[in-house]
């Protein structure tokens, strides 16, 4: 409650909780997402709206062996009742995986430690046209330098490769201090070699087209989101009327 109080009052709508899954465990289950409305009776409403806030489920997948893949392949019931799913791969070899078959809404980038592996063109280009997104977490930044050097060095090289498209960046706070706001957060995201337009987006669209291609998961083809686009003062003015158009003709 703590944390959902800290999210709007930064100016977040949307929150994900997450339920982690670590395959290395034994008896590891995937159970059912807890509903937000038994966690939260009364949720805060966002700051400067009328709309309380969103609160999503989502479910992140620890894979260090192939087999682990599997389940994902499988057309799990429990699965399918989470808003988002994330995997986390430890190898070069899942990396590929993850980002060429599995049906996934976000591939996790390990800000922790040194990678174990480069990144590759091919696999992240397919991620890319499949709709997947990269995450990169900002919280193991702040707490400590060791981890700081490392989630920026990652980051670097993810985005030699991605060219800065598709990235998520979400926080994985699990206390209300580690939170920051979305300004504060896109700020980072120049430490992590992206531009200032797509470290907005990072924060913003990115992070709504992952709710939406979650979506698609649980209907039957797709999801339409259409937005009228706004016309230029300029471009109204200089419109030449269609009769005059066809005499010019």
């Amino acid at each position: 409650q703590n944390i959902l109080t800290v999210c709007f009052s930064v100016g977040y709508s949307v929150v994900a909780l997450n339920h982690v899954i670590d395959f290395k465990e034994k008896k590891q289950e995937i159970i059912k997402p807890v509903s937000p409305s038994e966690l939260f009776p009364s949720l805060p409403i966002v700051q400067g709206t009328s709309k309380k806030i969103k609160v999503l489920t989502r479910l992140t997948l620890i894979v260090s062996d192939p087999s682990h893949c599997n389940l994902l392949r499988s057309t799990s019931a429990n699965i399918r009742l989470y808003d988002i799913i994330a995997v986390f791969p430890k190898t070069e070899k899942l990396f590929h995986i993850a980002c060429t078959t599995l049906d996934v809404d976000l591939v996790c980038i390990n800000v922790t430690e040194k990678l174990p592996f480069y990144f590759r063109r091919p696999p992240v280009n397919m991620a890319i046209d499949r709709g997947i997104y990269f995450e990169l977490l900002y919280t193991p930044a702040i707490k400590d330098s060791t981890m700081r050097r490392y989630t920026i060095s990652n980051a670097i090289s993810l985005m030699q490769i991605c060219k800065g498209k598709n990235i998520v960046i979400s926080s994985a706070a699990e206390r209300p201090l580690e939170l920051r706001g979305p300004y504060d957060v896109a700020n980072l995201g120049l430490l992590f070699g992206l531009s200032e337009g797509e470290a907005k987006a990072a924060v913003s669209t990115n992070c709504r087209a992952a709710m939406l291609h979650g979506e698609t998961r649980k209907s039957a083809c797709g999801v339409v989101y259409t937005v009228k686009k706004p016309r230029k003062v300029e471009e109204e003015e200089t419109a030449v009327p269609a009769c005059k158009k066809a005499k010019t003709q």
